[in-house]
């Protein structure tokens, strides 16, 4: 399912406009200003009961190699985001 779809499905399922349902969507899920992920660059964690659980973590500096070329590159220190997924999502999928 991707974004549209969702929309999609949001709207139907709930009896909303297809904007009232986008802007829904991307009220959670944006990348950059989402609730999601505004609350991952302050530093906290998302955890839906059930769901899941986003949570940014802290990739250390390292030393890498080019696959092509053999050459050793520095990649720099960073913050990811992580997903954990919760008991109900993993029993749903057999997990």
């Amino acid at each position: 399912m991707n974004k549209s779809e969702m929309v999609e499905a949001l709207a139907t399922s709930q009896g909303l406009s297809k904007v009232q349902a986008g802007n829904i969507v991307a009220s959670i899920f944006d990348g950059e200003t989402g609730l999601i992920a505004s609350t991952l660059k302050g530093g906290g964690e998302v955890s839906l009961q059930g769901f899941g659980t986003f949570k940014a973590t802290e990739r250390k500096a390292r030393v890498a190699t080019n696959p092509k070329t053999g050459e050793k590159i520095q990649v720099a220190a960073k913050k990811a985001p992580k997903f954990s997924p919760g008991k109900n999502l993993k029993a749903t999928l057999g997990g």
